[in-house]
C-alpha cells in the first residue's frame, strides 16, 4: 500500500483530517493533521473551533509508526503536528471554512495584462481577503496600501487607497495559505467586532 494512502486511512479512522504529508531530507517524515469540520446549515450556528492537542499528535504518532513498520514504509524520523497559523488550504472545503480570512496565495502563472494595468502584469503573490465571488468562484480582496504604524495620525481628507479584487480558480493556485497574523495584544483593533 502507498504512504499517502496509509497515511490517510490511518489518519481518518482516529478521526482527524490528513492536511499534508511531507518527506524532508534526512528521512524526516512529516504528517499534519487537523479536527474535521462541516460547515453549518442554514440558521445553524457554527460550532465552536477546536484544536489538535499534543496528546492528539501522539494518539496518531503511535498508531502511524506501527501502520508504517507493517507495510515497511522507510522513514528516520516521524514528526505529526497541528497545521499551525498559516494552515494549507487545498481543498474547496478549506476555502469554505476559512472564507472572510486573510489569506496569501501563490499563483501558478503571473495574471499577465488581464488586470487592466492596475496590477504589475508579472505578479503571482498576494495577501487579501477570501471572499465568495458572485459567479460562485473565488475571489481576493486587498489593497497595495501600506498598513498605517502604531501611533501614526491618518488624515480623514486623505482619499483611501481603492481596494482591488482578482477573481481565481483553485486549479490556478500553486499554494494558498492562511496569513500568519499575530495580534500580541489579545484583542481587536478600535473598531473592530470584539474591541473595548
Amino acid at each position: 500500500m502507498a504512504l499517502q494512502q496509509i497515511v490517510e486511512q490511518t489518519v481518518a479512522g482516529l478521526g482527524y483530517d490528513l492536511v499534508e504529508i511531507e518527506r524532508s531530507a534526512g528521512g524526516l517524515l512529516r504528517i499534519t493533521i487537523d479536527m474535521p469540520w462541516t460547515a453549518p446549515q442554514d440558521g445553524e450556528t457554527p460550532a465552536p473551533e477546536q484544536f489538535i492537542t499534543v496528546e492528539d499528535c501522539e494518539k496518531v504518532t503511535r498508531q502511524l509508526q506501527f501502520a508504517l513498520e507493517v507495510d515497511g514504509i522507510d522513514y528516520q524520523r516521524l514528526e505529526v503536528s497541528s497545521p499551525g497559523i498559516d494552515r494549507l488550504l487545498r481543498h474547496e472545503q478549506d476555502f469554505i471554512r476559512f472564507q472572510g480570512e486573510v489569506v496569501d496565495l501563490t499563483l501558478k502563472q503571473p495574471i499577465g495584462a488581464a488586470a487592466g494595468g492596475a496590477v504589475a502584469a508579472n505578479r503571482k503573490k498576494f495577501r487579501g481577503a477570501l471572499e465568495r465571488a458572485a459567479d460562485g468562484g473565488w475571489q481576493i480582496v486587498w489593497s497595495d496600501a501600506p498598513p498605517p504604524k502604531p501611533g501614526q495620525r491618518v488624515s480623514s481628507k486623505r482619499a483611501p487607497v481603492p481596494l482591488q479584487v482578482m477573481g481565481f480558480a483553485l486549479d490556478e493556485l500553486r499554494e494558498a495559505r492562511l496569513a500568519p497574523i499575530v495580534n500580541f495584544k489579545g484583542r481587536g483593533a478600535r473598531g473592530t467586532p470584539g474591541a473595548d
